[in-house]
């Protein structure tokens, strides 16, 4: 073997060969989120044509092999010859790494499109891809294969259509799917459409027998949006406050209206990319906000001079608001764009929201007295969450005497060996604890239903004893409190029973720790027990089986006859210590569903913890009509 390391051996990829040699680095990952991601790249292209005034209409069709159809109407990619490279203007794009209208200034003001790396990436990681362009009345035609060029930009025929119309198959070598799912699809699409007020957006999917369409067209653009997520809730006035101007050259649009629920959801884009973690732009909204807010709220006498100010949080519980901002030089805290970083994207935002908000609220008295009102309850509550806090927080690592009762604990003291399981009840608890390896394995038994979270301001929620267990064992803390260093377990296992009720409390769970710990979903420290469904037993061999299928595949293996013993377990309390181990806590043989969330999608989780957890029931009804399909083992 050659161990030899000199300047022959350092390989130079060249072109497109990087891209499929490291294709996470430029699309995240090669599972379902990179094999749609490629068709946003391409999306992306067509409503920076839109942004700069070219383009009202995208088409997007998922034909029947999963090839992608998207179709403009801008001004077509550039045919004529680049004379740096010698290439035509379309072949650049789609072969030339960090090539684009979007570097000089020139093509494009603003764009998505932050790298230049759109469409040669989707090239490179397609089977085959052909791009059309219409343009001064000729028809031009490309192909290009895994990223390398079949044949020459060539004519073929005459049009009076103008844009361009990119088809492309994602190959199967690089993706671990290669199935496009029209509802993710329709997530992304619709929030485009909002973000880019008149687009119209048109989604089809001809798989099968009947085509399936969708079109988006939003003329109130993000008031539109803020109704979308608050369809579910209950607005607490009817109007949307809408702020929109422009200042250094950003463009500022915020849109907003507060309903009766007490959790915030802000969502902020830069440029139509969604920006999880916020940024500067989201600063400048929070920070414009609360002083508005607190100046209006002395001003009306609503705060005494000797009460305190209103917190930022005060003022956002239970408001909707869409932050988007299209800015010519985006700067994003990693390759991610997760994070705005440009400074005067701060003051733009403060400025336009201070300004615009202050008149609003002095021409709409009504609606600003609703809002103070419900954010000085808010503040009042948060002093009676505060004093409940304080008994929950852990004093010091050591001082295991403010660990709850019936905590189960494990005598590691290093998280990364710790895993803490909930569990629902005291039966199901108790064969956990005799069950359980307690080296490394702590039971926490939750008695009953936990509260609704999703129902209840903070200070009910910290006196409630079931979740003053968890937030005491996790050691964590929460809200603003969090702190992640802090944690006691690096697996929490949800165990509940595989029925109805057991579903209703993982959900309960879930939407606790979503609202109040997000940061331990987004880190993978979040588990599902799959405890089995059924026992079989024959001439003393006894198989587990964890759904429908895996039962009919066993019974088949050992042959159906008279002497199969069949146990539908209907709870976790049926099964005694060791086959609770052996089936369900044993880390060699148990399986274990990891929770995440996808945070692109935000607004649509939160809607679903909304739609599932909230007040309404029409809404709850329609989303399990809709969803009844994909349940599975529903016991009835």
């Amino acid at each position: 073997m050659s161990t030899e390391y000199g300047a022959d051996q350092i390989q130079i990829l060249e072109g497109l060969e990087a891209v499929r040699k490291r294709p996470g680095m430029y699309i995240g990952s090669t599972s379902t989120k990179g094999l749609h991601h490629l068709v946003y790249e391409i999306v992306d292209n067509a409503v920076d044509e839109a942004l700069a005034g070219f383009c009202d209409t995208i088409d997007i069709t998922i034909n029947k092999d999963n090839s992608i159809t998207v179709i403009d109407n801008g001004r077509g990619i550039p045919v004529g010859i680049n004379h740096k490279s010698g290439l035509s203007g379309v072949e650049v794009v789609f072969t030339i790494l960090h090539a684009g209208g979007k570097f000089g200034g020139g093509g494009y003001k603003v764009s998505g499109g932050l790298h230049g790396v759109g469409a040669s990436v989707v090239n490179a990681l397609s089977e085959w891809l052909e791009v059309v362009v219409f343009q001064d009345g000729k028809k031009h035609y490309q192909r290009y294969e895994r990223g390398k060029v079949i044949k020459k930009l060539e004519v073929i025929g005459e049009t009076d259509k103008v844009g361009t119309q990119v088809t492309f198959l994602p190959d199967k070598e690089i993706f671990e799917e290669t199935i496009y799912d029209y509802e993710i699809l329709k997530q992304r699409l619709r929030e485009m459409a909002f973000l880019t007020k008149n687009i119209k957006i048109v989604l089809r999917d001809d798989r099968e027998e009947e085509q399936k369409v969708k079109e988006f067209h939003y003329e109130g653009g993000i008031k539109e949006y803020v109704e979308y997520l608050n369809r579910h809730k209950d607005p607490i006035y009817d109007s949307i406050i809408y702020c929109e101007g422009k200042k250094d050259e950003v463009y500022v649009e915020v849109a907003l209206q507060h309903n009766s629920s007490y959790t915030e959801g802000c969502y902020s884009f830069v440029n139509n990319i969604t920006t999880p973690e916020g940024g500067t732009h989201l600063a400048g909204f929070k920070n414009a906000l609360t002083k508005t807010f607190n100046d209006y709220a002395r001003g009306q006498k609503y705060l005494k001079e000797n009460e305190a100010n209103l917190s930022g949080e005060d003022i956002r519980e239970g408001l909707t608001a869409i932050i988007s901002i299209k800015i010519p030089e985006p700067q994003f805290e990693g390759q991610t764009k997760q994070k705005l970083g440009n400074s005067e994207a701060r003051g733009a935002v403060d400025s336009v929201v201070s300004e615009q908000l202050t008149y609003f609220l002095e021409q709409n008295p009504n609606v600003a007295k609703m809002i103070c009102e419900k954010a000085i309850l808010a503040q009042r509550a948060r002093d009676a969450a505060r004093k409940a806090r304080d008994l929950t927080r852990r004093k010091t690592a050591l001082d295991s005497m403010t660990l709850p009762g019936k905590l189960a604990d494990c005598s590691d003291k290093d998280p990364k060996n710790c895993e803490i399981y909930i569990v629902e009840g005291d039966s199901a608890g108790g064969s956990a604890k005799t069950a359980r390896s307690r080296a490394t394995q702590a039971i926490l038994p939750l008695r009953g239903k936990i509260l609704n979270v999703e129902k209840s301001r903070l200070d009910k929620i910290l006196v409630n004893n079931e979740i003053k267990a968890m937030i005491t064992a996790f050691g964590t803390g929460i809200s603003e409190d969090f702190d992640i260093t802090k944690l006691r377990y690096h697996k929490i296992i949800i165990m509940t029973d595989a029925d109805v009720d057991g579903a209703h409390i993982s959900t309960l769970l879930l939407t606790f720790l979503y609202r109040f710990m997000p940061e331990l979903i987004k880190e993978g420290y979040i588990y599902l027990a799959q405890p089995p469904l059924y026992k079989i037993e024959k001439n003393k061999t006894v198989k587990y089986a964890y759904s429908d299928e895996e039962l009919n595949k066993i019974l088949t293996e050992l042959g159906r006859d008279g002497n199969n013993k069949i146990q539908r377990y209907k709870g976790l309390g049926e099964m005694d210590a060791e086959q609770l181990w052996e089936t369900t806590m044993d880390p060699e043989r148990r399986v274990l569903l990891r929770v995440t969330i996808d945070e692109e999608e935000s607004s649509e989780i939160d809607l679903t913890f909304t739609t599932l957890m909230g007040d309404k029931v029409e809404p709850r009804r329609e989303f399990i009509e809709a969803n009844a399909k994909y349940v599975k083992n529903l016991d009835i």
